[in-house]
């Protein structure tokens, strides 16, 4: 981390969370508009790949929250993320949950949101989206998390209409049926409900965008036999890939005074149920689709660790508040240092090591 970057960190420490997330955006985007992103990484072909047909420089990518709006898109992927996922985008622009609704734990290296799926809603980003792609884009897929409005009496419509809106702007659709701040979204995780979403949602990709992959997000909180139902309604139905996790209602073993704050933990306190819980599904999945491992992952040895577990993808968010845009591409390079270590000639010889 240089000391520039480090100076910039300190300072949005000191602004309440939400303002100086807002700010981070901002940054990253106005460094890449005037011509001030790093320097391009060097190929690292033992990371370079495809995945559901997509180029890949590398495995580490932007988790969905980081960036709801589409607002630092192009910035993103030039600061070193090889895909980035925006939202979660509903179809209507809710107002999410009164403030305060970010909080950090520096002492867990933790963040607490209460959000509620605060976005500006799917025709208002999507025209953002369609901007950026207009000026140019550096390489790689944009992922939209399918969000769906609070007060929507159906949630596999809204799914479905963010997906169809966004046809041939992105890649990628991931459905969220896991964000903890959204009334009885999880239960949508359920075996008959989630079949009922994804058939709707797959209906919706297979007219609008064909081909595109359709991912299912998971919690990290579901026991060992609704982990199992979700993922086998996600094989059934055809989904493409799965996300775990999404953040935790857990507060086991938290330092920080806001740690009594309701909402969904992420970051550093999340990391080993995070992994259990993607090794769970790897073992179930048995390579039938790719999974994305998200949650706690900080270090290249978490990020190694968690592809070892059956991840062929990673997303990072929370570690990004507390080392900054620089971790991308340090996430990349100790991945490849650690795949030459121990012999392996690809990140995909890999995946799976451990079970």
């Amino acid at each position: 981390m240089s000391l520039a970057e480090r100076a910039g960190l300190s300072l949005l420490s000191r602004l309440d969370p939400e303002r100086a997330h807002a700010l981070a955006l901002g940054a990253l985007a106005a460094r890449h508009a005037l011509g001030l992103s790093p320097a391009s990484a060097p190929p690292r072909p033992r990371l370079a790949g495809k995945v559901w047909g997509l180029d890949l420089a590398h495995p580490v990518g932007i988790a969905a929250g980081f960036d709801k709006n589409a607002e630092a898109v192009a910035g993103a992927l030039a600061a070193g993320a090889a895909f980035v996922e925006i939202g979660a985008v509903t179809p209507r622009p809710p107002p999410g949950n009164p403030r305060p609704r970010l909080f950090r734990l520096p002492q867990d290296r933790a963040v607490i949101n209460r959000f509620g799926f605060n976005n500006q809603g799917m025709e208002a980003v999507a025209a953002r989206l369609a901007a950026a792609r207009a000026k140019g884009l550096p390489p790689g897929p944009v992922a939209v998390n399918l969000g769906a409005n609070k007060d929507s009496a159906d949630r596999a419509g809204d799914y479905a209409a963010v997906l169809t809106r966004f046809a041939g702007l992105a890649q990628i659709f991931t459905v969220n049926v896991s964000s903890p701040n959204t009334e009885r979204l999880r239960d949508l995780q359920g075996r008959a409900a989630l079949e009922a979403v994804l058939a709707r949602v797959l209906a919706a990709r297979d007219a609008a965008a064909p081909g595109a992959p359709v991912l299912v997000k998971l919690a990290p909180d579901l026991d060992d036999a609704a982990l199992a139902g979700a993922v086998d309604a996600c094989l059934a139905e055809g989904a493409d890939g799965i996300v775990a996790t999404n953040t935790t209602l857990a507060r086991d073993g938290l330092r920080s005074p806001r740690a009594v704050e309701a909402g969904g933990l992420s970051g550093a306190p999340l990391r080993d149920r995070a992994h259990t819980v993607l090794a769970a599904v790897a073992r179930r999945t048995a390579g039938r689709v790719p999974l994305v491992g998200v949650g706690g992952l900080s270090t290249p040895e978490d990020v190694y660790a968690r592809i070892r577990a059956g991840a062929r993808l990673v997303q990072v968010y929370t570690a990004l508040v507390y080392e900054g845009p620089s971790l991308l591409a340090r996430l990349a390079g100790g991945l490849d240092d650690l795949l030459a270590r121990d012999g392996f000639a690809h990140v995909e010889e890999a995946v799976g090591a451990d079970l």
